[in-house]
């Protein structure tokens, strides 16, 4: 399967656990022990995930299109749509 990383650290996310470098050792790791392809990887520091016009993001886009992957790996959905813990939690 030909995939693409993505991790996305927000303001209000500022933890080790959720660094970006730790985000995108997990997805590594992750699609070596699946058998994936690795195609590209992108992340979007310090960015709210509460619009879609992040360059992170506007890769993938562009690598959807050009039918080059099958999957996008994140570490949780929230860095794609933006939702931390207290958003979960209401």
């Amino acid at each position: 399967m030909r995939v693409w990383l993505y991790s996305r650290l927000s303001r209000d996310e500022d933890s080790e656990l959720n660094s970006l470098t730790n985000q995108q050792n997990i997805l590594r790791e992750y699609a070596t022990n699946n058998n994936c392809t690795v195609i590209g990887e992108s992340a979007d520091d310090n960015i709210s995930g509460m619009h879609f016009n992040r360059e992170g993001i506007n890769r993938i886009y562009a690598a959807v299109e050009e039918k080059s992957i099958d999957a996008v790996i994140v570490k949780d959905y929230c860095a794609i749509i933006g939702l931390n813990q207290k958003d979960l939690e209401n």
